[in-house]
């Protein structure tokens, strides 16, 4: 297959690099401030994609978008579900809400049943690519379920880091897939400086949030999707739930390349929503800084419960490029709307996904957001993934 790929770019410094030159973060500028944006030949992409071709592409995944993926042997590519999920439109909730044009993105239908699985499947293709002997992780759980289940399918061995604290749905994932899971007696953050200690001693392939630059085009596929399922008329507001950052700047990444390959005419505004017991890039935003300061975090919402965001620097870019803004929720908003969406809309989802659309019920009392703005919330988990989080809030 035809390499679309031109460079590897350091976010601070805009020091370029070969892909064969670098492996995951600026030497200069650190694993915080370091992180790298893949960069295409969007000549050559567009020779090989456009939007009449997609029209005929019979892909019903992400990988219908290869050309603007970095895939470089394509035999690689796993065959589990991923990708080109519904855009919902309930009637229900949009009378109620008086949204005519509001949609949810609702990716719990992927293979294992959370957004991860976009980067997993991305990840899994450049381990083997590359060589690696394994592959490791750190998470909260959905980022370890979805890399397990990919090595599974290709036969690499897996290692997880997650927090004992781990949901048992998620912890019984990993478990079925195989995976060799360290518990790891702390947060989540303590999990991912545990994984950047072994996975270079041992060979494995770092599948780490910000750290490894891939993550985020396999993230930003579904707002491909949103634009291709929109007929290329994008929202004007996207709201996504953000613990380490790596999806609202997948996100902002998909937009910019449609936007540069001229799919699309504008951009969209990105609304990052965090849980207010985990909070540091809202905190961060408010007080115009382009990083964070670390804190002790407490939510709910298990899959966002991140005190030191890995991908701070692009989360916090991709929010102001596109004119955006980060809202916080609390537990208690979360819940409401954790009850709310499935019971007038069908869509069952966990904490993280429904702080989305918590930020969404918040900002349209703030009257942020009108009656008529086109609006994408992006749900980002199934409800099957923590059922306790659900059970104990008892419906309010």
């Amino acid at each position: 297959m035809q390499n679309t790929i031109s460079h590897l770019q350091c976010v601070t410094c805009k020091r370029q690099f070969a892909e064969d030159e670098i492996e995951y973060t600026c030497p200069d500028c650190g694993p915080v401030r370091g992180t790298l944006d893949v960069v295409y030949d969007f000549k050559q992409v567009k020779r090989l994609l456009s939007r009449e071709k997609l029209k005929s592409c019979t892909e019903a995944s992400h990988w219908r978008y290869l050309p603007l993926l970095p895939v470089h042997n394509p035999d690689f590519i796993q065959p589990l579900r991923v990708g080109w999920s519904p855009l919902y439109q309930p009637h229900r909730l949009l009378q109620e809400l008086q949204m005519p044009r509001l949609y949810f993105k609702d990716d719990s239908g992927n293979v294992t049943h959370s957004y991860k699985d976009r980067a997993s499947s991305v990840a899994i293709v450049k381990a083997l690519e590359k060589g690696y002997s394994g592959i490791a992780a750190a998470s909260s759980g959905n980022a370890a379920a979805s890399i397990s289940a990919f090595a599974a399918s290709a036969g690499l061995p897996c290692h997880i880091f997650v927090p004992k604290a781990i949901p048992q749905a998620k912890l019984a994932q990993l478990r079925a897939y195989g995976a060799d899971v360290i518990l790891v007696d702390g947060p989540y953050d303590e999990a991912f400086d545990l994984c950047m200690l072994e996975a270079p001693k041992n060979n494995w392939y770092n599948r780490n949030t910000a750290i490894n630059p891939y993550l985020a085009e396999g993230k930003k596929s579904s707002a491909l999707e949103i634009c291709e399922q929109l007929n290329w008329n994008p929202p004007k507001t996207v709201l996504v739930p953000v613990g380490d950052g790596c999806i609202i700047s997948g996100v902002w990444k998909g937009f910019k390349d449609l936007y540069e390959l001229g799919f699309i005419d504008f951009l969209p505004h990105l609304v990052g929503v965090q849980a207010e017991g985990s909070s540091p890039l809202v905190k961060a935003f408010q007080q115009g800084r382009d990083d964070v300061i670390p804190e002790q975090v407490s939510t709910i919402a298990d899959s966002i419960s991140v005190g030191f965001p890995r991908d701070q620097i692009k989360a916090l870019r991709a929010v102001h490029q596109s004119g955006g803004m980060f809202v916080s929720v609390s537990d208690q908003e979360i819940v409401s709307a954790l009850h709310k969406l499935p019971a007038n809309s069908g869509i069952f989802v966990e904490p993280a996904a429904a702080t989305a659309f918590a930020g969404l019920l918040k900002l349209r009392e703030q009257e942020k957001i009108s009656d008529d703005d086109r609006v994408v919330v992006l749900l980002t988990g199934s409800g099957l993934k923590d059922i306790s989080a659900f059970l104990e809030s008892n419906g309010h």
